[in-house]
């Protein structure tokens, strides 16, 4: 029922009630965020209080970090996001892809500078866009970047890391194969929403930004028991109720499979160079609700998260909107994705976690519960190295904890 149909009591009140265990139906959380984007004001601080109770209930008041390396191993990409400057086309002086021995020695650095986790994020089937980088795979003997990808994990494994690949779309065959060199893989679902694929919208030109596509890939590594990240992209141009259909898309994946560890809640940020240059990113304020929003729609249990980088002004306003993560940060390398955007500094960013009540703690890739208890979600190999490195309860052994 839109915000319309509905009277602010009766929407505050249905906030309320998701507090108290009952998980929003759609129609309420349409209402709710149209309420917010429209009133702010009015609905922000209800929803932020609603979501913190419950990020509390689920996680206490503890707030966890993956220190890692970005290792972006090739920003050519057969995609073209209307917002993205990561990808780069095969004669462009600034397209690169990272040789084996280039990604052992980052690895071997980062895990001397008490890095776990190597963060894989690529552009999607360039070799389908660009025939002369599908001849340089070829003179390696590789016929797909993911045969490339996998070697590369298995690099980064062996000199000591934990990688994380986030590598477009790919099938079941295709993350079977990264999974024995993996902790975990992703894949932004972003949206639900067709319409951004239509002419003139954000993913007019990004045939793997199809929703189908992503809910696929989602499902099938859930089917593999693989720990997955998954989450969405707030200010693309998709309405409030494409948002919430979004976030319900990922909760019945959840239900369906339990496999998705974390929840990304990502703003939009705007780059100069690109068709959305002009477009305004989303409030502090509408990002904050809609991260409460996610936490009434996920439930206490989800493991949710907001980049810091992207919000560095309202880090203390997003804390209190219930996540209990703020993903992989890292002390050596740039946000490739979001260059203009440079991390926190860790120290800095634990202060602030403390000032606004809350304890910062280092975790793998994977997230301590899965570790310590979900042993199905590995391969042998990889979770006897993931517990080697963990405590009982499956946070790291690192020396020094921030």
């Amino acid at each position: 029922m839109a915000l319309r149909e509905r009277t602010t009591a009766e929407l505050l009140e249905r906030v309320q009630k998701a507090v108290d265990a009952e998980p929003l139906d759609r129609d309420s959380a349409i209402g709710i965020a149209e309420a917010l984007e429209a009133s702010p004001r009015l609905f922000l601080e209800p929803l932020l209080e609603a979501g913190q109770e419950l990020g509390i209930r689920g996680h206490g008041r503890e707030i966890t970090v993956s220190r890692n390396v970005f290792i972006p191993l090739t920003n050519m990409c057969r995609d073209r996001c209307a917002y993205c400057t990561f990808a780069k086309p095969w004669d462009s002086p600034e397209a690169r892809t990272y040789r084996l021995d280039e990604v052992r020695e980052i690895s071997e650095n980062a895990r001397g500078a008490g890095c776990l986790e190597a963060l894989f994020c690529l552009g999607d089937k360039p070799e389908v866009a660009y025939r002369g980088y599908r001849g340089w795979l070829e003179e390696r003997g590789y016929a797909s970047t993911t045969e490339y990808l996998v070697d590369a994990c298995r690099v980064s494994y062996e000199a000591g890391m934990f990688p994380h690949s986030n590598a477009g779309i790919m099938s079941a065959a295709e993350m079977s194969a990264l999974r024995p060199w993996n902790a975990s893989m992703g894949l932004m679902l972003e949206t639900t929403s067709r319409r951004l694929r239509e002419r003139g919208q954000a993913h007019y030109y990004a045939p793997d930004k199809e929703p189908e596509l992503r809910l696929r890939m989602t499902r099938e590594a859930g089917e593999l028991r693989i720990p997955f990240t998954s989450g969405i992209l707030i200010g693309i141009g998709e309405t409030p109720a494409e948002r919430v259909d979004t976030l319900l898309a990922i909760r019945d994946l959840q239900r369906e499979y339990g496999h998705i560890q974390e929840v990304i809640v990502q703003n939009f940020h705007p780059k100069p160079g690109t068709s959305m240059a002009d477009r305004a990113a989303p409030s502090d304020e509408l990002m904050a609700g809609t991260t409460a929003l996610a936490r009434l729609i996920l439930g206490p249990e989800m493991n949710l998260q907001a980049p810091p980088n992207l919000s560095p002004t309202s880090l203390e306003l997003l804390v209190r909107s219930g996540l209990n993560d703020w993903g992989g940060v890292s002390p050596l390398t740039i946000d490739f994705i979001n260059p203009e955007a440079p991390w926190p500094e860790l120290q800095k960013l634990a202060q602030r976690t403390r000032d606004a009540g809350y304890t910062l703690r280092d975790r793998h890739c994977a997230y301590p519960d899965d570790i310590a208890r979900r042993p199905e979600f590995f391969e042998p190999a990889m979770l006897e190295r993931l517990r080697e490195t963990s405590d009982r309860d499956g946070y790291p052994l690192l020396e020094n904890l921030i």
